[in-house]
This record gives C-alpha cells, sequence and structure tokens, in this order.
C-alpha cells in the first residue's frame, strides 16, 4: 500500500481523505493557500505545505507547485478530491510523467469524458440512452438554429466543457435561441476556457439521479445504487437521498446496467458517477460523467457499508476488487444537507467570516463531514460548502424526521447559513411525498424564504 499520500484539495474533502488514509495506516501530506494555513486540513495531515497566496488558480490550481510539494515531501500519489484539479487530464498526465500515481482514472479516460460531446457518443457506442441532440459541437448559431429546427423546441444549448450547471441555456422557441446561444457560449468561455456548445431537446421536469460506480485496474466495475440529486438551486445541488422514492427495482437494475456499461467499454477505473435525466414516464438518458469522487458519495457509502475514497485509494494502488455486484446490499435510507456560508434572505450570497459559536448534532445515524471550528475564519476565496449533513435511517420516513432533528440542534453563530432552508425543504409536503423533479426549488424557493425569514412577505 501506499505509505504517503499528498491531498491535492481543502475543506471537508480534504479532511474525510486524511481520515481514510489515517485508516489505511497511509501518512499524509495537506497543501494549503496563505488563507489556508489554519485550516483543519492542514492541522490533521502529518505534513502541510503552503502552495501560493489565496486566489485558487495561484495554489489549489497551481500544478506545478502541488508536484513541487509532492516531491519534496516523498509522497508517491496526489489525491485530487473534487474540483480544482480533480478532472484535469493535463494534471493527471502531469503526474504520470513524474511516476505519481494520480488517485482516478487515467489521464485519456479524463478526457474522453470531461468533453461532453465525445461522452456523448461514447455512450451512445456503449449503447447508452441519450438525448435527441447534434452529434458534435455546433460551429455557428446558423447551425445552432439549423439543429434546433430538425431536434424540436424546446432545447437547452450546453457547453462542451461544462460542468456544475454552467454554461446552460434554455430556448423554447426559434426568437429565443440567438440570445441563449450566446449566452452559453459566453458563459463556457469565463468558466472553462472553452465556448464549444452543443444541442439537446430540453426534458421537461426530470429527476436527476446518478449511479455511484468503483472500476479496479483488472475490469471489474460495480455500482453501489442510485442517488436522487433533483433539489436543485440554479443547477447547484442543494440536496441529495439515496435511494430515489421515485426509481421502481427494475429502473434500477436498468440504469445500474447501463451505468456499469458505460465503464466497461471506456476502459475505466477508480470511483466515478454516471448523471442520467429521468422523465415522467421513467425514460432514462445519459447526461454526463464525473470522473471523480462527488460531493454527496456518503449517502451511497450509509446505504452500502462501503468507504469509497478506501475503495478507491486501494485500487489505485492497483488491488483488485475483493467483492462482486451481488455482495453490495442496499439498507435504509440516506438524506445529505449541504450546508452553506450563505445569507438565503440576500440573493444567497456568500458570508465568509469568523465562525463565533458552534453546536453540532449527535446521536444515532448523523454523521458530519466538515472541516469548520469554533474561531475559524471562513475565507471569502473559495466554494461556501462548509458541511455535509448525512444521516442514515430503516426508511425515508425516518430519514427524514432524523435529519429534521439534527438540522435543528445544529447551531453556528457569526455567519449566515442554509440551515433554515434545509428545513424548510425536509417540512414541505411535496418533498415528504417524494413528489419533486429538478425545477421544484424553482417553483418552491421564494415561499420558503417567506416562512423563514421574519416580516420578508410583508416587505
Amino acid at each position: 500500500m501506499f505509505k504517503k499520500i499528498l491531498i491535492a484539495n481543502r475543506g471537508e474533502i480534504a479532511v474525510t481523505i486524511i481520515r481514510a488514509c489515517r485508516e489505511l495506516g497511509i501518512k499524509t501530506v495537506a497543501v494549503c493557500s496563505e488563507a489556508d494555513r489554519s485550516a483543519l486540513h492542514a492541522q490533521l495531515a502529518d505534513d502541510c505545505v503552503c502552495i501560493g497566496p489565496a486566489p485558487a488558480r495561484d495554489s489549489y490550481l497551481n500544478a506545478q507547485a502541488i508536484l513541487t510539494a509532492c516531491t519534496l515531501t516523498g509522497a508517491e500519489a496526489i489525491h485530487p478530491g473534487y474540483g480544482f484539479l480533480s478532472e484535469s487530464p493535463t494534471f493527471a498526465r502531469m503526474c504520470e510523467k513524474c511516476q505519481i500515481t494520480f488517485i482516478g482514472p487515467p489521464a485519456r479516460v479524463i478526457e474522453l469524458m470531461g468533453d461532453k460531446t465525445t461522452a456523448r457518443q461514447t455512450a451512445i457506442e456503449a449503447g447508452v440512452p441519450v438525448i435527441p441532440g447534434t452529434p458534435g459541437v455546433v460551429g455557428s448559431l446558423s447551425d445552432a438554429i439549423k439543429a434546433a429546427e430538425e431536434i424540436g423546441y424546446p432545447v437547452m444549448v450546453k457547453a462542451s466543457s461544462g460542468g456544475g450547471g454552467r454554461g446552460i441555456r434554455i430556448a423554447v422557441s426559434h426568437e429565443e435561441l440567438p440570445d441563449a446561444y450566446q449566452a452559453a457560449k459566453s458563459e463556457a468561455l469565463a468558466c472553462f476556457g472553452d465556448d464549444r456548445v452543443y444541442i439537446e431537446r430540453f426534458v421537461r421536469d426530470p429527476r436527476h439521479i446518478e449511479i455511484q460506480l468503483l472500476a479496479d485496474k483488472n475490469g471489474r466495475v460495480v455500482h453501489f445504487g442510485e442517488r436522487d440529486c433533483s433539489i436543485q438551486r440554479r443547477n447547484q445541488k442543494i440536496l441529495e437521498e439515496a435511494r430515489s422514492p421515485f426509481i421502481d427495482n427494475e429502473l434500477r437494475e436498468q440504469m445500474g446496467a447501463a451505468a456499469v456499461r458505460l465503464a466497461e467499454h471506456t476502459g475505466y477505473c477508480s470511483v466515478g458517477t454516471v448523471e442520467f435525466l429521468v422523465d415522467a414516464d421513467r425514460n432514462f438518458y445519459f447526461m454526463e460523467m464525473n470522473t471523480r469522487i462527488q460531493v454527496e458519495h456518503p449517502v451511497s457509502e450509509a446505504i452500502t457499508g462501503f468507504n469509497l475514497i478506501r475503495e478507491q485509494i486501494k485500487v489505485a494502488y492497483g488491488l483488485p476488487l475483493k467483492f462482486s455486484q451481488k455482495n453490495i446490499e442496499f439498507r435504509g435510507h440516506s438524506i445529505e444537507c449541504r450546508i452553506n456560508a450563505e445569507d438565503p434572505g440576500n440573493g444567497f450570497r456568500p458570508s465568509p467570516g469568523t465562525i463565533a459559536s458552534l453546536c453540532v448534532p449527535g446521536g444515532p445515524g448523523i454523521r458530519l463531514d466538515s472541516a469548520i471550528y469554533q474561531g475559524y475564519t471562513i475565507p471569502p476565496y473559495y466554494d461556501s460548502l462548509i458541511a455535509k449533513l448525512i444521516v442514515h435511517a430503516p426508511d425515508r420516513r425516518q430519514a427524514i424526521a432524523r435529519m429534521r432533528r439534527a438540522l435543528t440542534e445544529f447551531l453556528i453563530t457569526g455567519v449566515e447559513t442554509n440551515i433554515d432552508f434545509h428545513l424548510a425543504i425536509l417540512r414541505d409536503q411535496d418533498f415528504i411525498a417524494g413528489n419533486y423533479t429538478i425545477g421544484y426549488l424553482g417553483l418552491k424557493t421564494e415561499n420558503f424564504l417567506d416562512r423563514i425569514i421574519p416580516g420578508r412577505k410583508e416587505r
């Protein structure tokens, strides 16, 4: 097994990786920006190297500085977590050239699945259903107009190198397409440095369902069931649950088999997630593949009993999977709430600052993945996610009740958070009934804000 791993990330995911390494007897090296010198991950690791100024481009995205830190500390492998360099084929190749193990899939697979148009074509080759759309990027507005007419409105203009809900615009008619096309290209260029886009039919009110995978270097692939990630605000996931209240056993098996088939077709190795859209008639369509660990992976761990990061490290070292699909059993129900330092009453604006007091929830079936502590100052330079609260219970009804209880125990002062917003979701009758799609929060948010902000409705 590896003797030392460098974690090229920060926050809760860096802490989670450090814990997994410690249980495997592996020493860890943290990297931090100047703004993160007092961060929990920097304190928990066996060693820590400051790699640059606060902006991510000068630190957590500085591949050369990270590789230098790895060499200087004698680390044999790099775990990229999620975000930052986790889906950079260039960084993965740099690791290979430096004879450092990149804990993730091969660079060629990251590249193949990172480009949405080639990923779509790969899914077609693997026999995985896809949404009707262009076979590749569209080179001009006139091409986009022609494609949209053939596909049929409404359509989505999507960034080829996109992710995280960026670079996506919807056009419901011919008149709206020019603006949607230009807006998607502009946002794609600003976010990803790549303004290529493609056209896809817009599926009305779908569910966002994803399948968690794990593959070893011997070609064995297993899945850990589905997660329902349909509770989203502006294409950003807020709350996830496993299993989905909408998916039946037959569809569950079909989607799991399709995801495994895609991984086998690409020669995938590591953890990964295949994301699908599922329409009201339970037709499912490939959307994208994330070639990394996901923010929401703990709900899959909760219902299966596996530690996915531990397994990811093992297969990266070259160890074969010691279990098959039949050994993976699904027990109970799990929900994850993403706790963000943001102000729902002020347009969900990020709320960096110092945590004055902190009381965390506990009790049976409660897990908290976080890197915050009392007195910690949340920097303004990074994502506003500060904690993931995960519950597990025998069934969905009990999981909802347990999450409500846990949220009411979770007290943070000094910064604003979205804890009360999550409580509003969990008390909503449509959510309790499992009656929601990705458009749910678009319809409900204003009502939820009226409930949790005193006097807002009158103002």
